[in-house]
Parts: C-alpha cells; sequence; structure tokens
C-alpha cells in the first residue's frame, strides 16, 4: 500500500551528511512506490520569531504555508536534523514555532481539559544524527530531545507510531560508516 511522505530535510546547511540521509530516504521510498514531497530547511527564508506568541497575527511566509499544505497532505512525517545540544537545530524550532500554530495544529476548545490536535491519523518518522553515541544517548542522558519532538510537539499535534532512528556517532565517522548512515536511511525509506 502506498502513503503519502512528507521529508523535511531539518539541517540549516545546505550540503550536510543529514540532508543526505533525508535524500537516500526519499529516494528509497519513492522507488517502493510511494508518493514523497521533500522540503529543505536550507532552502528556506522566514523569520523565526513567533514575536508575540500564538496570539500573533504575523502572516505566513510562502514557505511556511507549503510546509503546512505538506503536513495536511501527508500521512506519514519525516523528520531529519542533527541533535546540536540536545536538541534541534534553531531554524528548524523556529519552523516548528511559526509553523504548527492554532487552528492548523490543535485547538483549544471550550469545555475541553486538553487541546484538540488537528493532525490526527498521521504516523512520524525522527531521523537524528549526533555526535553521542546512540546508546549513551538514551541510556546515560535520557534522550531528553527526542522526549520533546514525540511528546510535546508531534503527538501533541496528534501524530501516533511516531519512530526514532539515530545515526551516530557522526564525529570520527569514517566514509564506510557514513555510508553505512545511507544504507539504513534507504531501508527505512524501502519499509515506510
Amino acid at each position: 500500500m502506498t502513503k503519502r511522505i512528507f521529508v523535511l530535510d531539518g539541517h540549516p546547511g545546505g550540503d550536510s551528511l543529514m540532508g543526505a540521509i533525508a535524500q537516500a530516504y526519499a529516494h528509497a521510498a519513492e522507488a517502493a512506490g510511494n508518493e514523497v514531497r521533500v522540503l529543505r530547511i536550507s532552502q528556506m527564508s522566514f523569520d523565526i520569531d513567533m514575536e508575540s506568541g500564538f496570539g500573533s497575527n504575523k502572516p505566513l511566509e510562502p514557505c511556511l504555508v507549503e510546509v503546512q499544505e505538506a503536513l495536511t497532505w501527508c500521512e506519514h512525517l519525516v523528520l531529519a536534523y542533527p541533535l546540536w545540544w540536545g536538541g534541534m537545530p534553531a531554524k528548524l524550532k523556529g519552523l516548528i514555532d511559526r509553523v504548527l500554530l492554532p487552528r492548523f495544529a490543535f485547538s483549544y476548545e471550550k469545555g475541553k481539559a486538553w487541546p484538540v490536535p488537528h493532525l490526527t491519523g498521521r504516523t512520524a518518522e525522527v531521523l537524528v544524527s549526533a555526535d553521542t553515541p546512540a546508546w549513551y544517548l538514551r541510556l546515560v542522558i535520557g534522550a531528553p530531545g527526542y522526549k520533546v519532538m514525540k511528546r510535546q510537539i508531534l503527538g501533541f499535534c496528534g501524530f501516533r507510531k511516531i519512530r526514532f532512528r539515530t545515526f551516530a556517532p557522526v564525529h570520527g565517522s569514517s566514509d564506510q560508516d557514513r555510508r553505512g548512515f545511507l544504507s539504513r536511511a534507504a531501508r527505512y525509506g524501502r519499509a515506510a
């Protein structure tokens, strides 16, 4: 069964290992018969500042409207980014702040204790590169950035079956290691 897959390359640099991982996933998913859209944050120009928070009436830049359209269209989101200081890069956080707005991603409804998610019926896969070994990230540090992404961002907006794929350690990795990262990403894409 084919899926509509939205791949968001969240690395702010134009030429990166994470971008190559996202592309390997997208190519393999498309080759497997899925419909795939890819957007790269490195090619987007927008103001990351929300100014007055969710009450802001700041209009969305066209690239952010395109992200919202892709989120509405997709059945499966693939979010790819490097882990910097335990979390996502600032530009990606700014995109999330500006895109996942009330009335689009969720709403507060009178008489309901919790916000109502609007992006239900979708799954997500988060591809993360890190210098920290994956076992250390999960067992010793507790992967706080993963918990925020899963529970307070994607889960809050309605995504379910959120899976994390860690590509690590990047620092000190050989060409063979990096080819292995790309091969794994393609395997995940084929299985999407």
